[in-house]
């Protein structure tokens, strides 16, 4: 039997900006499908280099990303992360640490495979993000 998922569950995923435009059934879909976990400020989530095809969403709290040792960039509540690894297999491209106590989504890649099917709108605000995210790779950091 599937587990009945909250409406209110649903809306809030809803207005997670990589689900805005989703479909209830899908939003359904990934909330069943999806790992929560609540994890503690200074837990390492993704290690650099490490090799995983996990997506995150970041429902509550705060991270910080790093390459090479070096703070790059910090993750807010509605934000994922995870997308480089799981589009194309290879190691973590950089280190996430939450900065705050954090309820973490975690989809694997299997999951995420059926609902892209689905939503091809999700995969192109993916590829949007991930676009964003290189280009600020590529430029210096002002820190």
């Amino acid at each position: 039997m599937a587990k009945r998922i909250p409406n209110e569950v649903v809306e809030h995923f809803a207005r997670i900006p990589l689900f805005r435009d989703v479909s209830k059934r899908s939003l359904r879909k990934i909330v069943s499908a999806a790992t929560e976990l609540d994890i503690r400020s200074g837990t390492v989530i993704v290690r650099e280099g490490v090799s995983d095809r996990y997506l995150y969403v970041l429902v509550d709290g705060a991270a910080a990303v790093s390459r090479g040792g070096r703070k790059r960039d910090t993750i807010g509540a509605g934000e994922f992360f995870g997308e480089l690894a799981f589009l194309d297999g290879g190691p973590r491209s950089a280190t996430v640490t939450a900065t705050a106590d954090s309820r973490l989504m975690i989809l694997s890649p299997s999951e995420m495979d059926a609902v892209l099917r689905e939503e091809p709108g999700l995969a192109f605000r993916m590829i949007c993000v991930l676009a964003g995210h290189l280009r600020a790779a590529t430029n210096p950091p002002t820190d």
